[in-house]
C-alpha cells in the first residue's frame, strides 16, 4: 500500500472534510477521495461515514487511526534519519504542553533549538493532562512536556519540581499568614481549574483525604484567577501558572508543603525521531542551567 493513502485518510478523519483534507496534503478533493477508497478496497473495511456535512470515522476507521497515524509516524521518522545521515537535519516535531511550560519554559528551549536547526517544524498543542495523554496514546504528538503520570507506562524524563500554592482574594482569613493549611480547603468556596478536573489537584486532595465543595470550575486557571480576584473563591495550583499573570490575589505556599514533577513524556525512547530526540537533549540542558541557577 502507498502511505499517501494512509495520509489522505488521517487527513480527513482530522479535518472531517475531504475538501480540507485536499488542502492539507495539496491534492483535489477527488483525489483524497479516490486515495481513501482505494485504501478500503485493500483493507475491505468501511473506514469513514460521508454525508454532506463532511466525513466521520466508521467503527473500523476509528480502529485504525491510531494505528495509521503512529505508521505515518514512522515514516518521518525514516525521512529524518536519511536527513540527519545527509547532514541535513529536517523533518518536524509534535509537542503536546501545559500552558503553564509553553508559556515560560518552551520559548527559550525552542529559540535554543531552532539556532540550530532551523528547518525544523515544531508544532504545540496545549492542554489539560487528560488531553495531553489522549495526544500521545492516539500518535497526535511526539513528546509532552506535563507533570508526572503515576503508573504511567510511557517513558518518563524529569526536569524540574515546581511548589503548589494557594491562591486566595485579598480579604481572605488566612490573606496575612505565611502559609496556607492545605486540610482548610473543606472550608472553602474551592474554584477547580482544567474543566473541573486538574488532575494535580485532584492527586492532593486524594492525598490528604480531602473533599471540598467545588464552587466553579473553569477551563483555564487565568479564569479562576480573575474570579478569585473577584471574591468568588480561591483556588490550589502550582507556582509557575501564576508567574507574570497580574491578578491582586495573595499567593501561598501550601502546609504541608507539596510539589508536582514535571518532565517530558515520550511513548516510546526507541521509536523517537531524530528531531524528537536532539529537542528533548536540548530541553534537559536548559532546564538543568535553570536549576543551577536558582
Amino acid at each position: 500500500m502507498e502511505t499517501s493513502r494512509y495520509k489522505a485518510f488521517a487527513a480527513a478523519a482530522g479535518t472531517g472534510s475531504l475538501s480540507r483534507a485536499a488542502e492539507q496534503l495539496s491534492y483535489s478533493p477527488s483525489g483524497v477521495s479516490q486515495l481513501i477508497g482505494a485504501l478500503e478496497a485493500d483493507l475491505g473495511l468501511s473506514l469513514l461515514i460521508r454525508t454532506r456535512r463532511g466525513v466521520s470515522l466508521s467503527p473500523a476507521g476509528e480502529a485504525l487511526l491510531p494505528a495509521i497515524r503512529a505508521l505515518l509516524q514512522q515514516e518521518e521518522r525514516i525521512f529524518q534519519l536519511s536527513s540527519d545521515l545527509n547532514g541535513l537535519m529536517t523533518g518536524e516535531i509534535h509537542i503536546a504542553s501545559y500552558s503553564s511550560v509553553s508559556s515560560h519554559w518552551l520559548p527559550k528551549i525552542i529559540k535554543a533549538f531552532q539556532q540550530d536547526y532551523p528547518n525544523i517544524r515544531i508544532h504545540l498543542m496545549e492542554g489539560i493532562r487528560q488531553e495531553i495523554l489522549q495526544w500521545l496514546e492516539e500518535s497526535h504528538a511526539d513528546i509532552a512536556f506535563m507533570s508526572a503520570v503515576e503508573g504511567c507506562h510511557y517513558d518518563w524524563i524529569p526536569l524540574k519540581d515546581d511548589p503548589m500554592i494557594a491562591v486566595l482574594p485579598k480579604d481572605h482569613p488566612c490573606a496575612d499568614d505565611a502559609v496556607y493549611p492545605i486540610s482548610r480547603c473543606n472550608q472553602e468556596q474551592f474554584i477547580m481549574p482544567a474543566l473541573g478536573k486538574d488532575a494535580d489537584v485532584v492527586e492532593l486532595f486524594d492525598r490528604f483525604d480531602l473533599n471540598p465543595s467545588i464552587a466553579f470550575s473553569t477551563n483555564e486557571s487565568f479564569a479562576a484567577f480573575a474570579m478569585i480576584e473577584s471574591g468568588l473563591g480561591m483556588t490550589i495550583t502550582n507556582q509557575l501558572i501564576t508567574e507574570g499573570f497580574q491578578a491582586d490575589v495573595v499567593r501561598l505556599p501550601v502546609e504541608p508543603p507539596q510539589h508536582i514533577s514535571f518532565g517530558i513524556l515520550i511513548p516510546n525512547k526507541d521509536m523517537l525521531s531524530p528531531a524528537a530526540r536532539k529537542f528533548v537533549q536540548y530541553a534537559k540542558k536548559i532546564m538543568a542551567e535553570s536549576n543551577q541557577g536558582l
